[in-house]
């Protein structure tokens, strides 16, 4: 048979073809590719092709490719290269070897594709598998609607694989490093695996290959796998501050020991993640397929859950927190954007589009939240898809704080706030680690007429759906009489891991008149989204103000009251209702987060490619009493394969730990190492260190 008589052999060119394609930096060997640009190989014959003997190419994807779903394209060898779809052009023929451009359409659907020749010979064909390839987005190519014209910022949005995601609250901005790691060995294939086990590919696996070539609607697919909620996907999510069974959200590094182990498990959903574990996690799969993105936090986040632009917020008469109603504000919320075009929408609504894995509320059934054009979030427009309703109060939604009333069942209205949702809404600086405000991109300035107006439109297009009497907080604050008293919470010691916590409640009479105040506080333990742990501390005290007094009233919770439940989060919440007879009370509340000791690592040689490094680790045990389980878990992509976890001996009260470890980079420039310390104690210490790897 000519076939396999005639073809020699295949040199598919992966070095120059995956360079040219901007793929070089993968780790596995495979052939991957870029959409809408060409790629070259050439195949060796025992002889020339004869008259009436012509060559064609066959390429496929998916379970059940066809040509009326464009999974599968048959075109032939030609002279010349076509526009628009599949093509081969031939570049040469020199001594029986034939070297062959092929190029794909800028909207293929994305995946792993197989490439087969059809060589037809007196009247028959016949059909030869020549390989297999990866084809990608092309952030690179002006017609792919993921095109990203900046080049710094398409280094960092789809190259950059180490990055910085912002947690703590308003008061406190803290950062911890994350490891993308989407160039690491097998993970590009894990990404792929994960929309083989999305709902709409088990439904109906054709269309749902066809429609790969959208990154919207990838994009929304993959905002449905990264969690586990109803379709077997990558991460399980746990807030209750009990992580038995599975790892503390807090001590992951990165996403590529996540999927690694969600494949190694059969595809079951990795135990357990948290905002800004899905982010993270989302973010690899975004960039491994080449959608450029970003992980974004926003501080104060509002989740409402019955689309009235409101939360509600409820406290019991002695200041304690109550769990009633399904709003809740978040100290802080990650969620990820990615960059496309909205073909749907409209050039307006082009750019940045929220997509959210982490699972908070039901979208057609299944937990997903967007594309939501962050253009459309600014404009109030939240009539459009996807998730708009949801994706806006997280960033504008009025807080009302009720004090609820158990005995008699009554609840009353205590305070409006229409100004402190939605703050420092952040995301890594391109080409630095600082961070970069980005909260103007999402609404006007906080205050302005814009910012009202765009509130009353979004109100307005969701009044059909919002419930009963949801004017906002805007009009309802006005006819509220004065209190006569004001209060606040003020820091008047350092806030740190195994110290006293010392703060002072000041009180202030704004009247000409005596004041007799009764105050009730309460202090608990919380998991950043506000779920309640524990209380550690209460006291009930009367005050007696005069006439335009203000006092300093001491509060002081010990290391011994909060050590057993104080969580990884290391947040306090601290509350008090202060009652002047007859009148409102007046609530004040402050979430207060406690420093870890620091944990601190240094390189002990110069960095080079192929050569082992030592690195060293400094710990002190600031407590009283020794601290055990002590394990230190170490990664960075191009500085180490996998990651390193190493058991520290038992730390004795005071001491200090020097641990060195080895590790050897892969590739040249700078890395990010991040470290993780844990023990019986100190649930989650965190350390990063950028490190310059010569050639």
């Amino acid at each position: 048979m000519w076939v396999i008589s005639g073809l020699k052999s295949i040199n598919w060119q992966a070095t120059s073809n995956r360079r040219a394609h901007h793929t070089d930096r993968f780790s596995s060997q495979e052939l991957i590719l870029r959409r809408g640009q060409s790629f070259n190989f050439s195949l060796s014959l025992n002889r020339s092709l004869g008259t009436g003997e012509s060559l064609g190419f066959v390429v496929s994807t998916g379970p059940q490719p066809s040509e009326s779903a464009r999974t599968k394209a048959v075109f032939p060898l030609s002279n010349r290269t076509s526009r628009g779809g599949w093509s081969a052009e031939l570049v040469s023929n020199k001594d029986n070897i034939l070297t062959i451009s092929i190029s794909s359409p800028v909207n293929a659907p994305v995946g792993w594709y197989t490439l087969s020749t059809q060589i037809s010979s007196q009247g028959k064909d016949f059909i030869l598998k020549l390989g297999m390839f990866i084809l990608l987005f092309n952030p690179w190519l002006q017609e792919d609607g993921v095109f990203m014209s900046n080049h710094v910022e398409r280094e960092e949005y789809v190259l950059e694989d180490a990055g910085i995601i912002y947690v703590g609250s308003t008061n406190r901005i803290g950062m911890v490093g994350w490891n993308f790691g989407q160039f690491e060995e097998g993970i590009l294939n894990i990404c792929l695996s994960i929309l083989d086990h999305s709902l709409n590919f088990r439904r109906d696996p054709a269309t749902d290959v066809a429609r790969r070539n959208d990154p919207k609607y990838v994009g929304r697919v993959l905002s449905a796998m990264v969690n586990g909620n109803d379709d077997n996907g990558v991460l399980s999510g746990n807030w209750s501050g009990n992580y038995t069974g599975g790892r503390d959200p807090r001590n992951w590094n990165g996403s590529v020991e996540i999927l690694k182990e969600w494949k190694k498990s059969g595809f079951r959903p990795v135990r357990f993640g948290q905002c800004w574990v899905f982010a993270g996690t989302l973010n690899t799969v975004l960039r491994s397929f080449g959608i450029p993105s970003r992980v974004v936090t926003n501080f104060n986040s509002a989740h409402d859950t019955d689309r009235n632009l409101s939360v509600d917020v409820y406290y019991d008469p002695y200041g304690r927190p109550m769990d009633k109603g399904s709003d809740s504000v978040w100290n802080f919320h990650v969620w990820n954007e990615a960059w496309f075009v909205r073909t749907d929408l409209g050039p307006l609504y082009n750019g940045w589009q929220v997509l959210d894995a982490t699972p908070q509320e039901r979208s057609q059934g299944v937990f997903q939240c967007g594309p939501a054009s962050v253009a459309a979030v600014r404009e109030g427009d939240v009539n459009l898809d996807f998730d708009m309703p949801f994706v806006f109060a997280e960033v504008n939604a009025d807080r009302i704080t009720w004090i609820y009333d158990v005995y008699n069942s009554t609840q009353k209205q205590n305070a409006s706030d229409a100004h402190s949702i939605g703050r420092y809404i952040s995301t890594k600086a391109v080409g630095s680690n600082s961070r970069m405000d980005i909260t103007e991109k999402y609404k006007h300035p906080e205050g302005s007429s814009q910012e009202r107006q765009v509130f009353e439109k979004a109100l307005g297009k969701l009044k059909p759906h919002a419930s009963f009497g949801a004017t906002s907080a805007r009009h309802l604050a006005e006819d509220e009489r004065e209190p006569s008293i004001s209060g606040k919470f003020k820091v008047t010691g350092i806030l740190e891991v195994g110290k006293e916590v010392n703060m002072a409640l000041i009180l202030k009479n704004l009247t000409r008149d005596m004041k007799t105040v009764t105050v009730n506080m309460t202090a608990w333990t919380i998991v950043y989204n506000g779920t309640l742990v524990h209380e550690v501390w209460k006291d009930s005290v009367t005050i007696s103000l005069d006439p335009n007094e203000e006092i300093q009233h001491p509060v002081k919770i010990t290391y011994a009251q909060y050590e057993k439940y104080l969580k990884a989060d290391n947040m306090i919440r601290t509350t008090a209702v202060c009652q002047v007879s007859e009148e409102a009370e007046v609530l004040v509340e402050r979430d207060i987060i406690l420093d870890n000791p620091s944990l601190t690592l240094e390189v002990l040689d110069q960095a080079q490619v192929q050569k082992p490094v030592n690195v060293q680790m400094l710990f002190s045990n600031p407590l009283d009493e020794p601290v055990k389980d002590c394990v230190l878990m170490v990664e960075g992509s191009g500085l180490l394969l996998g990651s390193l976890r190493i058991d520290v001996p038992t730390l004795r009260p005071k001491e200090r730990s020097r641990v060195r470890f080895e590790i050897l980079p892969t590739r040249s420039g700078t890395k990010q190492l991040l470290a993780d310390f844990s023990c019986n104690k100190f649930p989650a210490i965190k350390a990063m260190l950028s490190i310059d790897v010569a050639e």
